[in-house]
């Protein structure tokens, strides 16, 4: 079975994040979108919600398995017997640190392979930091983030703009 994890933080799940899940199906038998854990890091949302929302995105496709994971993505990968990793190419800087981060997780990971599509380019210009200050600042989110994505209970005040 040819299994690849979609690994990120997810905070939030985006449109782009989308498109590559779906354009990868066809070539996998699975595709786990992997929430990764770092507890060096300032989330937005809850790891509940983040995992909730992906659950909604992607309910209807049987081919999609929702986790999360602590440690490094290689071993998490190794855990699952997942031999691939997908991830997205939005420019020549996502493609420089990713081709280390793939190299690393090669030589970690015994040959984990990492499978790279390149963002469409309507997608390009989105990312889950930018739609993040785009939340903090109160802006409209619709265009970039999956109609299951619901951010109307919010409260937008809380939000401090760095």
């Amino acid at each position: 079975m040819k299994i690849a994890v979609f690994p990120g933080s997810f905070d939030p799940i985006t449109v782009g994040h989308v498109d590559l899940v779906e354009r990868a199906l066809p070539l996998f038998d699975k595709v786990v979108v992997a929430i990764g854990i770092n507890s060096q890091k300032q989330y937005l949302f809850s790891l509940e919600q983040r995992m909730e929302w992906l659950n909604a995105v992607f309910e209807h496709e049987e081919k999609v398995k929702v986790d999360s994971f602590k440690r490094l993505t290689a071993h998490y990968c190794k855990s699952i017997g997942a031999k691939f990793l997908l991830r997205g190419l939005r420019n020549a800087s996502d493609f420089d640190y990713e081709k280390t981060i793939s190299q690393l997780n090669n030589n970690i990971g015994d040959g984990l392979e990492t499978i790279f599509l390149i963002a469409q380019p309507g997608y390009s210009h989105i990312s889950s930091t930018i739609v993040r200050e785009i939340i903090k600042g109160g802006g409209n989110t619709t265009n970039f983030l999956p109609p299951q994505v619901k951010l109307d209970h919010l409260n937008f005040d809380k939000f401090e703009l760095s």
